[in-house]
């Protein structure tokens, strides 16, 4: 039986049950990878031009202008800034409690499903390690059987249990692979959201202290 030739469906069930798992975390996991770039694309702004913007603003006493941009942006950077221009005339402590309690609510925001991700990228290659270890047991349970009556046991009486356990360990590893690539890039990239939310922090505490 060529691999090649042969249709996903046929190939799927040739994996055994082990196939149905690593089908439900590819599923899983090409959701959360197209939810989160969709949700990062639609939240990505120009960190330094809306800052400056806002700063404008604050410095010609058009807060009310300042905040009303801040609702227009509906981004995580202007949720923080909107935060500490609402205490644009407390003390410096207060300004900065204000943006971490900000920041504390939208960091998980930002992070949603990263860990169920990253738990699919670990446990897929476990699966396909599991329809291996099934495999290779259908392999020794058609040798015992055939030795219990006394027939000879040919290599094809062995193969079909072999082709499973190949079958669901490459199957895990075409999971994992691109979902463990996807998670690193993910969290590169909601890292450097992050430390752009903490610069324009930090400039704003800054600009409504100096």
């Amino acid at each position: 039986m060529d691999l090649y030739k042969m249709g996903l469906w046929q190939v799927f069930l040739s994996g055994g049950p082990v196939m149905w798992p690593i089908l439900l975390c590819s599923i899983f996991a090409l959701a959360i990878i197209i939810e989160k770039f969709l949700h990062l694309h639609k939240i990505k702004i120009d960190t330094q031009d809306f800052l400056a913007k806002v700063l404008d603003n604050i410095k010609r006493h058009q807060i009310k202008e300042a905040l009303q941009f801040c609702d227009e942006a509906k981004n995580p950077i202007s949720n923080i800034l909107k935060a500490g221009i609402l205490k644009y005339d407390r003390p410096r402590d207060q300004i900065k409690e204000s943006i971490e309690d900000a920041t504390l609510y939208e960091i998980p925001k930002l992070e949603k499903n990263l860990t169920a991700l990253a738990t699919i990228a670990h446990v897929s290659p476990l699966l396909g390690l599991l329809g291996t270890v099934t495999g290779m047991v259908r392999c020794f349970q058609t040798i015992q059987a055939k030795s219990a009556t006394f027939h000879p046991v040919s290599p094809g009486d062995l193969a079909g249990g072999i082709w499973e356990a190949l079958l669901t360990t490459v199957a895990g590893l075409v999971v994992a692979i691109p979902t463990f690539v996807a998670y690193n890039y993910l969290v590169s990239r909601i890292n450097n959201f992050i430390l752009e939310m903490e610069k324009a922090s930090t400039e704003l505490v800054n600009f409504l202290t100096e």
